[in-house]
């Protein structure tokens, strides 16, 4: 019996996917729809980063001006697209539920998530106001000087 053969690969950058789920240039998301129904079917295989989903999160945010449910349902589609494998799908789906909820920008519900998972409950930040927001974090600012810090 011969072995399995696996569908080609290729890693899908941010500006395809913002294409599809924008639908601002009509024949390249048509394009994307093609290549996304490809994958579903098993005859290509996808994948991204996260770093793929903070852009679009920051795209569709800072240029697109959306608002954050909307952005969260894009994200949520895409970490549920048959055929994208997606590192870390589960911590971001969590992050961007999070960025909702309680209003904090996507690289802080990231980070608060991450460090959740590795067993961690503290961050030293300067960035306060959005941290304060997570439950189960404990905020704490480095003083100059000093071997204290200042808990918030």
């Amino acid at each position: 019996m011969a072995p399995e053969k696996r569908p080609p690969a290729a890693f899908v950058d941010t500006n395809v996917l913002l294409r599809y789920l924008l639908d601002d240039v009509p024949e390249q998301a048509d394009a994307v729809e093609a290549l996304l129904r490809r994958a579903a079917t098993g005859k290509l295989s996808l994948a991204l980063n996260a770093m793929v989903i903070a852009e679009i999160v920051w795209t569709c945010e800072s240029y697109y001006q959306l608002p954050r449910e909307e952005i969260r349902d894009k994200v949520v589609a895409i970490l549920n697209t048959p055929g994208i494998q997606v590192e870390e799908s589960e911590l971001l789906l969590e992050a961007i539920w999070l960025y909702v909820e309680k209003n904090v920008d996507f690289a802080d519900a990231y980070n608060a998530c991450w460090l959740r998972r590795r067993g961690l409950d503290t961050v030293y930040t300067f960035d306060r106001l959005h941290f304060r927001r997570i439950e189960g974090i404990k905020v704490l600012v480095p003083k100059r000087g000093t071997s204290e810090t200042s808990r918030l």
